[in-house]
Parts: structure tokens; C-alpha cells; sequence
């Protein structure tokens, strides 16, 4: 029965075999849902139409001795430790990263516990230099990565906190910085971009429009102090009058100033 039952679950794993790419484990979870084997929850969700709910896991197979029993961290059969880190709420199995269980996540963290601090607001744990050095918003973990639309909550890749607040995951925010600077929600600057809108300044400066644009005129909106303002228009860029940014979107038509 336990053979069969690993043949199903577990894609014909040989015996022994410890852990799978996501998690170092020497156990297989059965899934309560469907009853089959597999090494974790990612593995499951990846080959089955729904999801395995970890916390409604009970029993595990043994790698070795395929003994299945009740979720603990070792085995009672053989002694074979399933994992360096144990949770008895998430069960998660795993070599020990100074895992923690965040009772306010619900789930466990990466750690060590003593670098972060959970932000009831944002409802997510969060590094100890950003506490309060970071703009809540409600819930904001609970929301998807607007790059790749994938759960920021329970992911396994760590989250980036951008200056407006939002999150991404980290992977995702070092690609969208290949291609921009900007926040995809709220377009406010995800980095600081003092230098460089201050080398902005210099290229103004260097590069003076024709005489027929000289006069020109328009109003901007600031996607980063959300302020108006009306400026000179110029080619490169038009900077706030409010906060020097130049991160702006011209809020109506070029108009010519009256001398």
C-alpha cells in the first residue's frame, strides 16, 4: 500500500531520495485532499486541479522505511529526521533557515525572529530597519504582485517594500528595474533617484530648447509628491516645482506664454 501510494503521489520517487526542489525533507505530506504523497504543497499544487491545505495535514511516509504516521519530526520507526526545522501548525519540514512561526502571518517566516517585526497594518512581517521607516497600507501582503499577478503572502520568494508602500517580490522588482523605476500601481519612483535626477538637471541645462519652445509652458502632475505645478517644457524632462522630481506626467496641451 505504501508503495502504490508513493507511485501515485509522488511520481515514482526512489526510496530515499530526500527532499524535492523546493524544501530539504526526508518525509512525503499525504495530502488529505486527494490522499496521495508528495514531498510538499508546491509539488502537489503543481500536479493536481487543486491545492493541498497544509494546515489540515496529519499524517507523513517515511522516506526511508516508508512508514506512514502521524506528522512529527521524526521518524517513530526508523529515527529519520524529517526535517531540521519543524512546524507543528504549517508542517513544514525543512533544513534550518532560523524559520519562525509568525502567529499574526499565520505562517512560517524565514528568519531569525529577532530581525523582524510583524506591522499589524500591513499584516505582513517586516524587516527591523524599516519599523517606522515604511508607509502602511491596509492588507497590502494580501494583495498580488502586480508584475507577475502570484501570491505575495504565502510565497516563497522574499517581498520588496517600495517607498509608496506596495510590495513586490524581490525577483520580480530586480527585473522591473531593467526596464524602469517606476511603481506599476501608483507610478510613484520605487528607488531614490536624487543623483540622477540631479544629473537630469545638468542635461536640462546643456541642451536649451529652440527659440520657437522657449516660451512653452505646460502643467504637471508628479507621480511622486502628487503635487501640480507649471513649467518650462522641455524635451528631457519637466521637473516638479514641488519636490524636484522629475518622475511627472503633463497634465494638459502645451501652452505659449504671453511676453
Amino acid at each position: 500500500m505504501a508503495a502504490s501510494a508513493r507511485e501515485d503521489g509522488a511520481r515514482g520517487q526512489k526510496r530515499g531520495l530526500r527532499g524535492c526542489e523546493h524544501y530539504d525533507r526526508g518525509c512525503l505530506l499525504k495530502a488529505p485532499c486527494c490522499d496521495k504523497l508528495y514531498t510538499c504543497r508546491l509539488c502537489h499544487d503543481n500536479n493536481e486541479d487543486h491545492q493541498l491545505d497544509r494546515f489540515k495535514v496529519k499524517e507523513v511516509q517515511c522516506i526511508n522505511c516508508e512508514k506512514i504516521q502521524h506528522a512529527q519530526q521524526s521518524c517513530e520507526e526508523c529515527s529519520t529526521l524529517f526535517g531540521e526545522y519543524y512546524c507543528s501548525i504549517c508542517h513544514l519540514f525543512d533544513k534550518d533557515k532560523k524559520q519562525y512561526h509568525c502567529e499574526n502571518c499565520g505562517i512560517c517566516r524565514i528568519g531569525p525572529k529577532e530581525d523582524f517585526f510583524h506591522c499589524l497594518k500591513c499584516n505582513l512581517c517586516l524587516a527591523m530597519n524599516l519599523q517606522g521607516k515604511h508607509k502602511c497600507i491596509e492588507n497590502v501582503s494580501r494583495q498580488n504582485c502586480p508584475i507577475c499577478l502570484e501570491d505575495i503572502h504565502t510565497s516563497r520568494v522574499v517581498a520588496h517594500v517600495l517607498p509608496c508602500g506596495h510590495l513586490l517580490h524581490r525577483t520580480c522588482y530586480e527585473e522591473m528595474l531593467k526596464e524602469g523605476y517606476r511603481c506599476p500601481l501608483c507610478m510613484h519612483s520605487a528607488l531614490d533617484m536624487t543623483r540622477y535626477w540631479r544629473q537630469l538637471d545638468d542635461e536640462v541645462a546643456q541642451t536649451p530648447m529652440p527659440s520657437e519652445y522657449q516660451n512653452m509652458t505646460v502643467d504637471i502632475l508628479c507621480n511622486d509628491c502628487n503635487g501640480r505645478s507649471t513649467v518650462q517644457f522641455h524635451i528631457l524632462g519637466m521637473k516638479c516645482n514641488i519636490c524636484e522630481s522629475y518622475n511627472t506626467a503633463q497634465a494638459n496641451r502645451i501652452s505659449l506664454d504671453q511676453q
